[in-house]
């Protein structure tokens, strides 16, 4: 999708005549059904009116021009794409991001800087950054750049209204590469970027180019799925045992056949905790995209999945969507979509941030299924802890078959979290009351540490300790307190208040400017400073530790008296579950079920309730005389 196509002689004209703008304002309601803002339109008349003016010094005239071209299967546009051939009669594009910026602040970050946009100050990618790695993204997605004859493509940004000074934080030596690979041209430019465009330019004929480039197809290029493939296969601790592998090779056998046969695959993969759905969905997108299928791994998680692009890099992380990334993809066109955490699958992509005119009432589940030869379902119904994820084994197959795709369903038993120990993720079942099994009681000798404390601080030195020792460990807890936004300066609240124990959580998501040495929301997990945060569910959910700490608040607690559970409203802080009346105890038990089964080699724990810790006490088995003798009268008590 673009929203202007054209040669560089009708954009500089449409330009001198003021039409450009308008142009692109019809164009964008035909695409999108509703206007674009005032300021987005008042960007196009000034950047466009200093970009032709440089069209026009550096006699462009037989080249192809696309505005406002959408990268395939993003909802990211690039400013510009001027295509013609260099001296050696090569074909060539060149993108050109265009900046109203004036002037600019130093960042932390490693490919930011911090300049005032959308009202406040906030840190974006440095203009070379966002250029490169719009241009990568093309090269290992487009055909039109990889294939056989491909085009050649260079990049640039043009900073129109900023001012050339060298000691400007945007020419710091930390982006001295990125200017090379992808350089800046600011006001003072205007010979430079014309004699860069020249060089890659000057015999124009750019408009068979153009049309190369809109007709030619989205498909991973096979060196960006060797970069995928071989980077996950490189990570020792992706190996398959036992029932995963029979998983592994169904799904592998489903692409084989489902890459000639109309008839779609549905394949739905049963486990909980622990038994391994992501070390399969990893090992699935490594061999499949080394075998040359398209594949995607799909979340409904922002945390899970910015944190797996964080961990396979900037150019990998195009292989890694959200189950909400296929409204607008074309039928079959994945080869097979891996969807992980499929349990918070929900009834249609439609957000609070979807403008009324783009909502839509087609189920999220037949968006996926439509984009996908093969789509394959990874699915804890236990860990459903929002009202509105729909996602289930039920409704997935229902679908499926209703729309006549082949299902083959699996499950998952053996337990590869928790030191190998499938009891304790039962006796936790039991125990919440989620689902009965023959795991009533926990034996305190168990290779697997569970263990209970008597104060948050003593549960936080534990978690502390077992990170000195270099096991990668967190402290959580329900949402049992407000999550204020971040402080002028980038600090967070200690929102986390027991007694004297006062804590921050981890930052909010859509939190802009932290102060350094705290991890965005979306890292809290994998960068090691997120021991200094307590993390909610949100953030947790779908990661594992070696040692997880559990703070169990009282938005869930134990009646000795009448021996059942009891949820509280009124402590939760959690808005969005609170709206669900018959639904909001479940859903507060399988928020403290996936914190509880965080860990791999151990679960530390404070209950806030001591009734509920006496009724977790009573269903410990202890081997010593002392212990079993206090357990003895806490279980008198009721």
């Amino acid at each position: 999708m673009r929203l202007y196509s054209g040669t560089s002689e009708q954009f500089v004209q449409d330009t001198i005549q003021n039409q450009i703008a308008e142009k692109l304002r019809q164009s964008f309601f035909h695409h999108f059904h509703y206007y674009p803002s005032p300021s987005e339109i008042n960007s196009w008349k000034n950047s466009l009116r200093a970009l032709s003016l440089v069209f026009m010094n550096a006699g462009l005239k037989d080249h192809g021009v696309l505005l406002e071209y959408q990268l395939p299967s993003t909802s990211k546009r690039l400013d510009c794409m001027v295509t013609g051939k260099n001296e050696k009669e090569e074909e060539n594009a060149v993108i050109i991001e265009l900046k109203q910026w004036d002037r600019c602040e130093e960042s932390n970050g490693e490919n930011e800087v911090v300049t005032w946009v959308g009202g406040s100050k906030r840190d974006v990618l440095h203009p070379s950054a966002q250029v490169g790695f719009y241009q990568m993204y093309l090269q290992d997605t487009h055909t039109a750049f990889y294939e056989d004859d491909c085009v050649h493509l260079s990049s640039c940004a043009y900073l129109h209204n900023y001012h050339y000074d060298e000691n400007d934080v945007i020419f710091a030596p930390k982006f001295q590469q990125l200017l090379r690979d992808f350089p800046i041209f600011t006001a003072d430019d205007v010979d430079k970027l014309t004699h860069f465009l020249k060089s890659k330019l000057s015999k124009g004929n750019g408009i068979d180019i153009l049309r190369k480039i809109e007709n030619s197809k989205y498909r991973p290029s096979k060196k960006l799925m060797e970069h995928v493939g071989n980077t996950i296969k490189g990570k020792k601790e992706y190996v398959l045992l036992d029932n995963q592998r029979v998983v592994y090779d169904k799904v592998f056998a489903f692409a084989r056949e489902g890459f000639h046969d109309k008839r779609k695959h549905v394949v739905i993969v049963k486990g909980g905790p622990g038994t391994g759905k992501s070390v399969i969905a990893l090992n699935l997108l490594a061999d499949l995209s080394l075998a040359g299928y398209n594949t995607h791994y799909a979340t409904g998680s922002r945390a899970f999945t910015e944190t797996l692009r964080s961990i396979i890099g900037r150019r990998g992380s195009v292989q890694f969507k959200y189950f909400n990334s296929y409204t607008k993809a074309q039928y079959n066109e994945v080869d097979v979509l891996i969807c992980d955490e499929a349990h918070r699958i929900r009834k249609t992509s439609n957000s609070r941030f979807t403008k009324k005119e783009n909502r839509s009432n087609i189920p999220q589940i037949a968006e996926i299924i439509n984009a996908a030869k093969v789509s394959v379902f990874f699915i804890d119904d236990n860990q459903v802890v929002r009202p509105d994820e729909i996602g289930s084994t039920a409704y997935i197959a229902k679908y499926a078959l209703d729309n006549g795709c082949q299902v083959y369903i699996e499950e998952l038993d053996a337990q590869f979290r928790c030191n190998g120990s499938e009891g304790f993720i039962n006796w936790i079942n039991n125990t919440l009351g989620i689902r009965q099994t023959a795991n009533v009681l926990w034996d305190i000798n168990d290779p697997f540490e569970f263990k209970i404390f008597d104060s948050p601080f003593e549960l936080e030195r534990a978690i502390r300790e077992k990170a000195k020792q270099g096991y990668s460990a967190r402290l959580t807890a329900g949402f049992c307190w407000p999550w204020s936004e971040p402080k002028a300066d980038g600090t967070l609240h200690n929102d986390v208040v027991i007694g004297d124990f006062q804590r921050p959580w981890n930052a909010k998501p859509d939190a802009t400017r932290l102060a350094p040495g705290i991890p965005k929301a979306t890292l809290w997990a994998h960068d090691p400073n997120g021991m200094n945060q307590i993390g909610c569910v949100y953030t947790a959910q779908g990661f594992e530790f070696d040692y997880v700490g559990v703070i169990f608040g009282k938005d869930l607690t134990y009646n000795l008296d009448e021996q059942r559970w009891e949820a509280h409203k009124e402590n939760s802080y959690d808005t969005v579950v609170k709206r669900s009346k018959e639904k909001f105890i479940d859903l507060v038990k399988n928020t403290y079920r996936v914190l509880l089964t965080r860990g791999m080699k151990g679960c530390y724990v404070y209950f806030m309730d001591k009734d509920t810790e006496r009724f977790f006490k009573s269903r410990i088995q202890y081997q010593s005389t002392t212990d079993a003798s206090q357990v003895a009268e806490e279980r008198m008590e009721y």
